[in-house]
């Protein structure tokens, strides 16, 4: 599949007079082209506990998952699907990509973002360039969110490796900076940061869509899955989880998760994750 253009704008700060949007300049250094255009977690701590970001693990702690596990070998195939694609759109475009680490673990695990514990749940950790999941969060996402499946643990999985893509794209250090810089602005950042990594994990999922369509790769979509990554968006929002003040939020209402994952799925093109150059 060919990409929509990126890397995007690079947000620089608000429009004067406050009244939202962001002003956006075309940084150096701060574009990817894909395909046919160009385009243009907390407050930069640099780690982002909950729901950020998947199938044969590319790296597990020994003796921490069990042998034989049916999940960890869900997160080693859609990890190795979701990055392979990534692999192709960065060399349509000329780039390398670097691979992410996947780290399987139960109870706790060390990370160069600090300790993990199954009370965070996956997570992307931007100084090592590893993805950390608690294999036991996923009966967490079924029983207490409400979103069971395959394609539902799929959908968190390649939602931690789009922040790696944004690491690689050199978005989400300028995001991080930018947080530093001008607090006030952190959570709105966040948001756009975390619905650009759920489109980017639904472009991931249109192109599992085409290898069913054709007959190749080996993931394949079957009736219902689309749902229940719907679902699994929706569970997350952060007026689902409790946080009632738009302000509050670091990772955008369930609707807001949603629409972003189905433009991702519903084009298939990077380019159209553009989330800092627009309204929300």
């Amino acid at each position: 599949m060919g990409g929509g253009g990126l890397p995007f704008p690079i947000p620089t700060g608000r429009r004067a007079g406050g009244g939202g949007g962001l002003i956006l300049l075309l940084v150096v250094g701060a574009f990817l082209l894909f395909g046919r255009g160009l385009f243009g977690g907390d407050g930069g701590t640099g780690i982002q506990p909950g729901l950020d970001g998947f199938g044969q693990a590319e790296e597990a702690r020994p003796g921490q998952v069990p042998e034989g596990d049916t999940v960890a070998g869900l997160v080693g195939a859609v990890s190795k699907h979701a990055q392979d694609f990534w692999t192709t759109e960065f060399q349509q475009a000329g780039r390398e990509y670097r691979r992410a680490k996947v780290v399987l673990f139960t109870g706790g695990t060390q990370t160069g973002c600090g300790p993990g514990s199954s009370a965070t749940g996956p997570f992307y950790c931007p100084l090592d360039e590893r993805v950390y999941i608690d294999l036991s969060f996923f009966r967490e996402l079924s029983n207490r969110f409400g979103a069971p499946g395959d394609f539902a643990q799929a959908y968190v999985v390649s939602h931690e490796i789009a922040h790696h893509v944004q690491k690689v794209l050199g978005i989400e250090p300028q995001v991080r900076e930018r947080q530093r810089s001008n607090p006030d602005e952190a959570n709105d950042l966040s948001v756009r940061m975390e619905l650009q990594a759920d489109c980017f994990a639904g472009v991931w999922s249109h192109s599992v869509y085409l290898d069913t369509q054709s007959g190749q790769g080996n993931l394949a979509l079957e009736e219902g899955d689309i749902e229940e990554g719907l679902n699994a968006a929706a569970a997350v929002g952060d007026d689902r989880l409790g946080a009632r003040s738009p302000e509050s939020w670091t990772h955008g209402s369930s609707e807001l998760r949603v629409k972003w994952f189905k433009r991702g799925f519903e084009s298939g093109q990077p380019g159209d994750c553009d989330t800092f150059s627009s309204g929300i």
